[in-house]
């Protein structure tokens, strides 16, 4: 893992864009990273979102700190993870 992103444990249940939102910690600049329910169901299966986040935690912050690095920003500088392939 890049030294220089790192990812505090503090996912949240964001209701509004129906997904999960979690921090990703860049060069001491906080962004903020999505992941939507959708996403979660079509790669992990159905469950609660969050237990879904926590059980598959590793694969879904290697993929952020990959876009990160791509520079894969939305207009509103989010990071969002995009549903299976």
């Amino acid at each position: 893992m890049n030294q220089a992103i790192q990812f505090p444990d503090r996912e949240e249940w964001n209701a509004e864009h129906d997904a999960i939102c979690f921090p990703a910690l860049v060069n001491g600049i906080i962004l903020t990273c999505a992941i939507s329910a959708e996403a979660l169901y079509q790669r992990f299966g159905q469950g609660e979102a969050l237990a879904l986040f926590s059980a598959h935690r590793w694969d879904i912050e290697e993929e952020a700190e990959a876009a990160i690095l791509n520079e894969s920003y939305d207009d509103q500088e989010w990071v969002w993870l995009a549903s299976a392939r």
